[in-house]
């Protein structure tokens, strides 16, 4: 189980990207990609594949409850079965960590694409979370297409047991533990800033605002499925320019690796420097 402070990283599951990682984030060149296999070599796959994890944090709190980070790929019958390799071990990774579904007073979903909002639902449909609010902006919500599946799968059924709650832009979730708005990757994405305190180092926990190494070493990098690229770049230069001031881990979705320094302070505005002089880029 791999652990920091309050934070635990949840393994739901581990496969191969549909793309190979050169079509799925194009504009990357032969140094970032050299930068990215020294960061995560375990996301280096056969042919040019992208190995990734799918992953989930729970956040201890008082009490013996837990906050659930994003909620996998889920069941084999959830939306994200055509894709996805479902089912998840989610169920298996939380009572490994001692986590009882039912202590989960909250899940915060980074935003809802079918691999982070599969556990919504367990087998058949019931709620996995039956005592849990499940957090999402607003505006993640506003702009989900009403084809979906992810509508009916999660929307509908926790707005239908009042287990929905929509916020709008920064949100202070309870002590220590505060919702930042990164949109670009989905319009409503955002990420959690998990504030330790004295005893601990604070963690960032990035959701898709950043998804694969190469976006580590430059997050001017676009992934081919950001709703928003340029948006998307600014969140992520943003959130790892404030890890790096403010000296915080981050706490990575889909890097082979769960926690991973960011980078200098300056790496991000020299590399967006380096991107906007190069026409190439």
């Amino acid at each position: 189980m791999d652990r920091h402070g309050t934070v635990v990283a949840l393994l739901d599951a581990r496969g191969t990207f549909f793309e190979p990682a050169r079509t799925a984030f194009p504009g990357a060149d032969e140094a970032d990609w050299a930068r990215a296999a020294l960061l995560d070599p375990g996301a280096a796959g056969p042919g040019g594949a992208w190995r990734l994890d799918f992953r989930c944090f729970a956040v201890a709190r008082p009490g013996g409850r837990w906050v659930l980070v994003d909620a996998g790929v889920g069941p084999a019958d959830g939306p994200a079965a055509g894709w996805a390799p479902v089912p998840g071990r989610l169920p298996t990774a939380l009572a490994e960590a001692g986590i009882d579904p039912a202590d989960v007073e909250t899940v915060v979903l980074t935003h809802l694409h079918e691999d982070h909002a599969g556990w919504t639902s367990g087998p058949g449909g019931e709620p996995f979370f039956p005592a849990a609010r499940h957090v999402v902006q607003r505006a993640e919500v506003a702009a989900l297409d009403r084809a979906d599946p992810v509508r009916e799968w999660t929307v509908a059924p926790l707005r239908a047991r009042g287990q929905l709650h929509e916020v709008d832009g920064m949100h202070r979730l309870a002590q220590g533990l505060t919702l930042l708005p990164t949109p670009g990757h989905t319009p409503g994405h955002q990420s959690v800033l998990v504030e330790q305190g004295p005893a601990g180092r604070d963690v960032l926990i990035t959701g898709d605002a950043l998804v694969h190494a190469v976006q580590l070493g430059n997050p001017a990098v676009p992934y081919s499925h950001e709703r928003d690229r340029p948006t998307a770049r600014a969140s992520r230069e943003h959130l790892l320019s404030r890890a790096a001031r403010h000296g915080a881990l981050l706490a990575t979705s889909h890097l082979t690796r769960a926690f991973v320094e960011p980078p200098a302070p300056e790496e991000p505005g020299r590399r967006a420097a380096e991107a906007a002089s190069d026409p190439a880029r």
